[in-house]
């Protein structure tokens, strides 16, 4: 069980300086990682699986260097730990970045957060890949071709039945299909969502949790187009962003997976998905 006391023991045993702080988990967790409160200036992730674990190594290589080109703060390694107290995968210490994820935010200028995350995510693909890590199995194919996931989303549909339109979705599935990225792989984050950007006054204040990023295809960037913006929203992301069309279509392949794949609940499908699905099938964010 990955709780306050494992995070506790770990310390005391490879990061004594530190035994002392008091330890809190977040509020909020995510799937892959669980991640705990250290001080006031600092945080403790925990890989929650194995197929996780790459993203460790990762972040303490790369995490300083996207940091020198970006736009927005991003977390900080300090230290890793290596497993111990019958844990049994590598952790991290970070500097603790102070905000609300999107989930929990109020007030959000939300025109000006679509402007600002376009402009984040345009800086990140134009720092240099020097070797950065090409998509594949350790970014749970993020920067791939969507492709990746074909047998996933006629899977979907099919368990779906009536839920959602079956038809249309494979047709907005089949448009994602024909393009590829045509240009020089570049830096994506992979999980660009509300649980992974914070906010503080209303704006965008940084963006977390790269465990799934890597070089390739930028396209799966944009899913936050349908699951978060709305409207005009769309389009100042759209702008700020600067892509062609056949990246949209790509992004929005993308979108419509996820929303798919996670769409079914114990108790039926989840009606916050369903809506996404709904968004996704309605607007192409083209500009044909």
């Amino acid at each position: 069980m990955i709780d306050a006391e494992l995070v506790r023991a770990l310390i005391r045993d490879q990061f004594p300086q530190w035994a002392e702080l008091p330890v809190e988990p977040v509020a909020r967790q995510g799937w892959d990682n669980r991640t705990f409160r250290l001080g006031d200036e600092l945080s403790v992730r925990l890989p929650s699986a194995e197929g996780y674990v790459a993203g460790v190594a990762k972040e303490d290589r790369y995490l300083p260097v996207l940091a020198e080109h970006l736009p927005l703060p991003v977390p900080a390694p300090v230290a890793t730990g290596r497993p111990a107290c019958g844990y049994p995968f590598p952790w991290s210490v970070r500097r603790w970045l102070p905000g609300d994820t999107l989930a929990d935010a109020t007030d959000i200028d939300r025109l000006g957060l679509a402007h600002d995350l376009g402009a984040f995510l345009t800086a990140l693909r134009r720092i240099p890949t020097d070797q950065g890590p090409a998509c594949g199995r350790h970014s749970f194919f993020r920067g791939c071709h969507p492709s990746a996931y074909s047998d996933e989303v006629e899977q979907a549909i099919g368990e779906l039945g009536d839920a959602v339109d079956g038809a249309v979705c494979r047709a907005v599935w089949a448009e994602a299909m024909p393009s590829a990225w045509p240009s020089a792989p570049t830096w994506f984050h992979g999980d660009v969502a509300v649980g992974n950007l914070l906010a503080q006054h209303g704006k965008l204040s940084a963006v977390i949790d790269f465990g799934t990023s890597g070089v390739g295809d930028p396209a799966c960037d944009l899913v936050m187009a349908w699951t978060y913006f709305t409207g005009d929203e769309r389009k100042v992301f759209q702008a700020a962003v600067d892509l062609p069309d056949d990246t949209w279509r790509r992004a929005r392949g993308w979108a419509l997976w996820k929303a798919l794949v996670t769409m079914p609940g114990p108790s039926g499908p989840d009606p916050v998905r369903a809506q996404e699905v709904a968004e996704i099938l309605a607007d192409p964010m083209s500009n044909s």
